[in-house]
């Protein structure tokens, strides 16, 4: 049986009370994070950009486009709607396997749902199905797409969004595999953007998501994928990891561990690669200005950063001080360390272009510097260890065994719901599209939904 048959038996067959009740939340609060980070993400640029772009293939009544008055076909809808969450980078990360969880995965599952006149219940079964598959391929080969320069989030968002369109749509299960198969000839999405703050990571979730509902049609239609997708000599894994691929990790335990249930949801708006040495940093200047310590008095911050993670967001050093665009400076440790340190938070407007301009910032960012630690663990869930030591010999230490939002750090209901309201522009609708998002599983048409994030942004 290969990796996509025994994938597809499973998601086709699964149910929402399958899902222990943990899980089942845990499921409902990345959803409710998905949508608010779509909301945040409205009036950004490469929203702007998306919807110009999708508005050039016509109009179509099938789906909303979140945020707007607009609606458009399912295909034309998760690509616009998927990358409003993945836009401020503020979105859920799996640790495990560096993938942005819901981007690609939970628009397929509104806009088909949407489309198909589909219960709430139907929708959020076939996302947490995406959600397990998506986490559960980045986590074979950990860092191993990053490391060929890839995202992880398009590379498995296509096979994870093609099962759930393949769900929804009540494919058979060899009509799934096709899907699989088709889907994983889109997976891609380079790195090189970290070289020039260009906004192409913004775009792969929605590469991915479309990707996944073209492919779960064309199979729809009689054509074919190869069912080898994933471990074949020229599938996913082979053609696309650096790195070797523990292939029973894929399908181990499938309904029984629930990798879904690992996802860490983001405090702050940045690369997941930073969260833990900023929590380490909050730690430390924390100890540093209850003894006194003044911001100029800093001479040198000092941190421990995993090797995968310090390739992407320290490397090369001399340009990291200095950001070229506002999504550079997400991918800047020291820039972002030091716009903690001064602003004592880490926000969404502390990437306006505006903002990563700030002399004061660089000039703090350039008393950054790092030791590569061992590599023990997957660098997304590896420790962080800050050392601030100020000009007159005194050091202050800070330590985050784990970034905070993750699976053993978890930010707290009233948190995620802060968080959620903060990207509203109305609290009290943003309060009842919240209560209906917890909810969901007892929605008995997800359209109703889908209006109210429709008009979210107005």
């Amino acid at each position: 049986m290969t990796l996509s048959l025994e994938l597809a038996e499973w998601a086709l067959k699964l149910k929402w009370n399958d899902l222990p009740s943990e899980v089942q939340n845990r499921v409902k609060e990345h959803a409710l994070d998905g949508i608010g980070n779509a909301i945040g993400a409205a009036s950004t640029d490469i929203a702007d950009a998306a919807a110009k772009t999708v508005g050039i293939y016509g109009e179509s009544n099938e789906a909303s486009m979140w945020g707007t008055t607009n609606r458009t076909s399912v295909p034309a809808a998760v690509f616009f709607n998927s990358i409003l969450i993945h836009a401020l980078d503020f979105d859920d990360t799996h640790a495990g396997g560096l993938v942005h969880a819901t981007a690609p995965t939970l628009p397929v599952a509104i806009a088909l749902g949407e489309s198909l006149k589909a219960s709430g219940e139907e929708v959020i079964t076939a996302y947490a199905a995406g959600l397990e598959v998506i986490c559960r391929l980045g986590a074979s080969t950990p860092h191993g797409f990053h490391a060929r320069g890839l995202h992880a989030t398009q590379v498995c968002g296509t096979i994870a969004s093609a099962i759930i369109a393949a769900k929804l749509m009540r494919l058979s299960i060899s009509q799934t595999v096709n899907a699989m198969g088709i889907a994983g000839s889109f997976s891609g999405g380079l790195l090189e953007f970290l070289n020039t703050g260009s906004s192409t990571k913004q775009i792969h979730p929605g590469i991915a998501s479309q990707a996944g509902v073209i492919a779960a049609h064309l199979a729809a239609n009689g054509a074919t994928g190869p069912e080898t997708v994933i471990e074949g000599e020229y599938g996913i894994l082979k053609s696309l990891s650096d790195r070797d691929a523990n292939l029973s990790q894929i399908v181990k335990g499938l309904g029984e561990v629930w990798e879904c249930s690992q996802i860490t949801i983001k405090p702050y708006p940045a690369c997941q690669l930073s969260h833990v040495t900023l929590d380490a940093t909050r730690n430390a200047w924390t100890s540093a200005s209850a003894s006194g310590v003044k911001i100029s008095e800093i001479k040198k911050i000092s941190a421990i950063v995993h090797p995968d993670s310090a390739k992407i967001v320290c490397i090369p050093r001399s340009e990291k001080n200095t950001p070229k665009t506002a999504y550079d400076a997400k991918f800047s440790l020291p820039w972002s360390v030091a716009a903690l340190i001064i602003d004592g938070e880490l926000v969404v407007k502390s990437f306006d272009q505006t903002s990563i301009k700030r002399g004061s910032v660089i000039e703090l960012a350039e008393k950054f510097e790092f030791e590569e630690g061992k590599e023990v663990v997957a660098a997304a869930a590896a420790p962080g260890s800050v050392e601030i030591t100020t000009t007159d010999g005194r050091s202050f230490s800070g330590i985050a065994s784990t970034s905070a939002g993750g699976p053993s750090n978890r930010l707290s209901s009233d948190a995620l719901v802060k968080k959620f309201l903060l990207q509203c522009s109305d609290q009290k609708s943003g309060i009842l599209l919240a209560d209906e998002l917890l909810r969901i599983d007892k929605v008995l048409q997800i359209s109703s939904i889908s209006a109210m994030i429709a008009m979210s942004g107005k």
